[in-house]
């Protein structure tokens, strides 16, 4: 989903950065053979999420929702030498998949991946993160805030995708849209917490980047 007209998006994207071999290669095997491809962050979003990464130099680095595995190694480009990213999915189908694409990457070393419900794993981890990327079920997304809120670094940065929603969160929503629902929800929390600083770009779906002060 874009809000865009198309010519400025193709714009856009020809002036960004080119994406790494390796994620052209994993973009293409997505589209390939995986359902629902369009769930990739993909080049221009990739590019951002390294970017943003880069800029913020995290040690720890948290990912909810690994999928293929595309937006992790996008985050690992900013990974201190010393540091780890955690990614969490509990599609089990999926896990073989993101793995290859690591197991090619410079950052082979510094991903650990978790197979199974993100809400009992972050629970259990004593960590704490200086970045954190937030993009698997939608109804969950204020209990991952919650959960993670406790465990950020000052000046860690939250990132969280598709807050828009193809902009069903502007209307209302029946009741039995969860998804929507929780969404507007979830954006109103990171509105008016007041240990966060948040800025909602509409890129693509809905990029959120909240500062813990």
């Amino acid at each position: 989903m874009s809000f865009l007209k198309e010519e400025i998006n193709q714009y856009a994207v020809a002036h960004t950065e080119e994406e790494p071999i390796l994620l052209q290669e994993l973009s293409k095997e997505t589209w390939q053979k995986v359902l629902i491809p369009r769930m990739l962050s993909g080049h221009y979003q990739g590019r951002l999420l390294a970017m943003i990464s880069k800029l913020v130099q995290p040690k720890t680095i948290l990912e909810i929702g690994t999928y293929t595995g595309y937006s992790a190694l996008c985050l690992a480009e900013g990974l201190q030498k010393e540091g780890f990213l955690h990614t969490i999915d509990h599609n089990e189908e999926l896990a073989g998949f993101s793995k290859k694409y690591f197991d090619r990457s410079e950052y082979k070393d510094q991903i650990k991946t978790y197979l199974g419900e993100a809400v009992d794993i972050i629970d259990k981890m004593d960590l704490k993160f200086d970045l954190v990327f937030i993009d698997a079920d939608k109804e969950n997304y204020s209990r991952y805030f919650h959960l993670i809120i406790d465990k950020m670094n000052k000046g860690g940065v939250i990132l969280s995708d598709n807050v828009l929603w193809s902009g069903k969160v502007t209307r209302k929503a029946a009741p039995q849209d969860k998804d929507t629902l929780a969404l507007q929800a979830y954006n109103k929390l990171l509105k008016k917490d007041q240990r966060i600083e948040t800025l909602l770009l509409p890129l693509r779906d809905g990029l959120t980047i909240s500062r813990v002060k």
